[in-house]
C-alpha cells in the first residue's frame, strides 16, 4: 500500500477544469464564493439597466422635488429624483440668507451610505452606468494613482459647499454664480444640455449648448474612452461621500485568506486598481463586486469585521 509520502505532488489542472483559477491556472476552492462572484459580474449591467429605467422614468412631477442618492441631473427632461449635489449647493448658497438645513437629503445621504457605502456607484448611478458602456470601446486604460481620488473631496468641500456659501453671502443667487458644480458638471452637458440642443437643432433654432458646456461634454467622452470612470474617481463629490463610509457600512466585503490561491484575479478584474486582497473596504473601490469571482472576497451585510 503507498504510504502518504509517495503520493504524487500535486499539479495544477489545465484550464477550464473545474478548480482552475483562471488566471494562474492553479488549483482553486470549488464553491466557494466563485459561484456568487459570477452571478453578480453577469447580473450587475442588467440592474444597472434596471436603475436606469427607474431616474428615466416619466413620473418627474411627482418626485422631482426628492432627491436621490446617485449623480444624475436635475434638469434632465426625464429626471424623476433631484441631483443631491445640486441640491446641497442651492442650500450651501441660501444659507446666509435662510438658515434652513436640508434634513431630508442629509438624511437619505446618511442613511444609503451607512447601510451599503458606495454600493449605488457600482449598481445603481446611470452615470457610473454610462462610464462603463463607454470604457468597453477601448481595450487600454491609463491607470491613476490612488490619491487621486482625494480630488473628489476637494470638489465636495470646494465647489458644492464653501464656493456657493461665499457668493452667497455676497448676495449672489444660485443660479446667477458664474462659477458652480451644475456649471462645471458633464451630467448637466450630457442629460440636460444635449437633449435640449439636438431638440432646438432640429426644429431650426440653433445649438443651445455654450461651447464651454460642448467642449466639457466631449472631454469627459474622451476621457472615458481611456480612463475608467474618470469623473467617479477624480471629481465626483456625491462617491466621495458615499466612500466615506466603506469601512463602516453595513454591507461590506469580507477578504477569507484561506480561501486565496494567490492567483491576482481579484486584482484584474478590479478596473479601478483596487489591491482588493491587501486592503478591502477603501475609499477608492465603488463596490461593482468584480473582485468577488476569485472566491476569496464575499459580500457581507453586518458589521465589518476586524482583518488580522
Amino acid at each position: 500500500m503507498d504510504n502518504l509520502e509517495s503520493k504524487p505532488k500535486e499539479t495544477a489542472p489545465p484550464p477550464g477544469t473545474p478548480g482552475a483559477c483562471p488566471v494562474c491556472d492553479r488549483p482553486g476552492r470549488p464553491g466557494e464564493g466563485k459561484a456568487l462572484g459570477r452571478t453578480l459580474s453577469r447580473s450587475r449591467p442588467w440592474v444597472q439597466a434596471g436603475f436606469l429605467s427607474l431616474w428615466l422614468a416619466p413620473v418627474g412631477q411627482y418626485l422631482h422635488s426628492l432627491p436621490g442618492c446617485v449623480f444624475h441631473c436635475y434638469s434632465c427632461p426625464l429626471s424623476s429624483f433631484a441631483c443631491p449635489v445640486g441640491v446641497l449647493a442651492q442650500y450651501a448658497a441660501l444659507f446666509p440668507l435662510v438658515h434652513e438645513v436640508p434634513y431630508l437629503l442629509l438624511g437619505i445621504l446618511l442613511v444609503v451610505a451607512a447601510a451599503s457605502g458606495s454600493l449605488a456607484c457600482g449598481w445603481a448611478c446611470p452615470f457610473g452606468f454610462l462610464q462603463d458602456l463607454l470604457a468597453k470601446v477601448t481595450p487600454r486604460k491609463v491607470a491613476l494613482p490612488a490619491w487621486t481620488g482625494y480630488t473628489r473631496y476637494a470638489v465636495l468641500v470646494g465647489l458644492v459647499i464653501l464656493l456657493p456659501l461665499l457668493l452667497g453671502f455676497k448676495g449672489i443667487h444660485f443660479e446667477d454664480q458664474q462659477v458652480s458644480i451644475c456649471r462645471l458638471c458633464p451630467a448637466g452637458a450630457l442629460e440636460a444640455g444635449l437633449p435640449y440642443s439636438v431638440q432646438s437643432l432640429l426644429t431650426g433654432q440653433g445649438w443651445l449648448m455654450s461651447w464651454f458646456k460642448s467642449a466639457l461634454l466631449l472631454a469627459f467622452v474622451a476621457a472615458a474612452l481611456f480612463i475608467h470612470r474618470p469623473w467617479c474617481r477624480l471629481f465626483c463629490p456625491l462617491g466621495g461621500w458615499l466612500a466615506l463610509f466603506n469601512r463602516w457600512s453595513l454591507f461590506h466585503l469580507r477578504f477569507n485568506p484561506k480561501a486565496c490561491s494567490a492567483c491576482n484575479l481579484c486584482r484584474s478584474r478590479c478596473s479601478l486598481g483596487v489591491q482588493v486582497d491587501r486592503k478591502v473596504n477603501v475609499s477608492g473601490c465603488i463596490r461593482c463586486l468584480e473582485c468577488t469571482t476569485c472566491g476569496a472576497l464575499e459580500p457581507r451585510f453586518a458589521g465589518p469585521k476586524r482583518e488580522a
